[in-house]
């Protein structure tokens, strides 16, 4: 056996028992894959505000009034002129 296929086959053999575990801890990937979810984005805080608006008519003067519209944490989002304020933005 050569040395680059020695390599080769323990490169495989790792990877193959990484995607073996995280096959068997699926409890870790789902409470990634919520933490993940639960992130509100700055896309959807704008979205909920354009909801509110078409609602209300009026635009939102704290994200506390845009709870009901977007599924998520909003808690680091502010609005300033109407448009999201915070991460991503």
């Amino acid at each position: 056996m050569r040395m680059i296929e020695l390599g080769l086959a323990a490169a495989i053999t790792v990877s193959i028992s990484g995607v073996s575990y995280a096959a068997l801890n699926p409890q870790k990937l789902e409470a990634d894959a919520r933490a993940v979810a639960n992130q509100a984005t700055c896309r959807n805080v704008d979205s909920a505000i354009v909801a509110y608006v078409g609602v209300h008519g009026e635009a939102p003067r704290t994200v506390r009034e845009l709870r009901e519209y977007v599924k998520g944490d909003i808690s680091r989002y502010r609005i300033v002129d109407g448009m999201a304020a915070g991460p991503g933005c």
